[in-house]
């Protein structure tokens, strides 16, 4: 049986050596480049909120990028983009929701705080 491909990929704010990827606010970056790979495509004004497809965020204390497999669908070389920065920063890439450590803190994607 053939497994499905998952709909979101993570690319944490860690290096594979598990150092925290400086600087500290590149998930918002990243994401605002992204923001005009959207559905239905670039609209007026729409690069002042986020695409759906990618969105920034933060596990834990962990910051990370969710990307949805609907960007690759509607653009695979903005998917590419996406995984070459992984790639060639060396950062984490899971294909499920990483796990908060133990004891460690959750935070509220929007603040921030815990």
């Amino acid at each position: 049986m053939a497994s499905t491909p998952p709909k979101e990929l993570y690319i944490l704010g860690l290096t594979r050596q598990g150092k925290t990827f400086r600087p500290s606010d590149w998930a918002e970056r990243l994401a605002g480049v992204m923001s005009q790979f959207r559905p239905g495509g670039p609209q007026p004004g729409s690069h002042l909120g986020y695409s759906p497809w990618c969105i920034p965020t933060a596990i834990g204390a962990v910051k990370c990028v969710i990307i949805h497999s609907d960007l690759r669908d509607y653009d695979v070389m903005a998917w590419d983009f996406c995984m070459n920065f992984a790639k060639d920063n060396d950062l984490q890439v899971s294909e499920t929701r990483p796990e908060l450590p133990a004891g460690a803190p959750a935070r509220d994607p929007a603040t921030g705080r815990g």
